[in-house]
């Protein structure tokens, strides 16, 4: 009696792992210390370096938004790439505009509870800048993204009871689009990444002009 062996086919979930973190061979560095932003460049599988940047960003609008994130973007690569001598570096800022104005970080649990009853009433623009710097080819790439976002009317007691549950003091908006606060959007028009802080189709474009992929 003869036997026959047929070498077992990898599964799907075996190649996922194989390919889970890309080596680029190349040294990204990202000037941000931002949790969501370091989420999302591990969520595309870029193996990459954090350099939080020391700039300030400026929230003066004194001409289009679109100017303001590129410009602060372009800070805070420059800041971390005078550190690195070679590198890609990848820096950005994002905002929220409503009614013609900048809304931050709220200063107070107040402060977030007049910020996230506005938002809820008026349909609000989230724009992020995006800039990148080839050190060893000194190259300069600078975009930006805007998303505009329409949330449900919330009522006084259902801010109170989500604070209870999510401090807003660390987010521009004073809610969390990717945990509870979620529940509190309508609908969005654009890119849904941007909202979180990193715009991923633009920086993939921009990585694959410097010889980065993704694939």
């Amino acid at each position: 009696m003869s036997l026959s062996f047929s070498p077992r086919k990898p599964s799907l979930t075996c190649l996922v792992q194989k390919v889970k973190v890309i080596d680029t061979m190349r040294k990204i560095i990202l000037a941000s210390r931002s949790k969501a932003r370091r989420a999302l460049l591990k969520q595309i599988g870029l193996k990459f370096t954090v350099a939080g940047s020391s700039v300030k960003e400026s929230r003066r609008l004194k001409g289009s938004c679109a100017d303001l994130v590129i410009g602060n973007a372009l800070l805070k690569a420059q800041d971390a790439a005078r550190r690195y001598a070679s590198g890609i570096v990848i820096a950005a800022d994002t905002v929220v505009l409503v009614d013609g104005r900048i809304i931050g970080k709220p200063r107070d649990i107040q402060d977030a509870f007049r910020t996230l009853k506005l938002l809820s009433r008026r349909p609000q623009w989230v724009y992020s800048g995006l800039a990148v710097i080839d050190i060893d080819k000194n190259k300069i790439f600078t975009t930006y993204v805007k998303t505009k976002i329409f949330m449900l009317p919330l009522s006084g007691r259902q801010i109170h009871d989500y604070f209870k549950r999510v401090s807003p003091l660390d987010k521009a908006g004073s809610f969390d689009i990717q945990g509870l606060g979620s529940i509190f959007i309508d609908r969005i028009e654009g890119c849904f990444y941007n909202v979180v802080g990193l715009p991923l189709a633009e920086l993939a474009s921009i990585l694959g002009k410097l010889g980065v992929k993704l694939f």
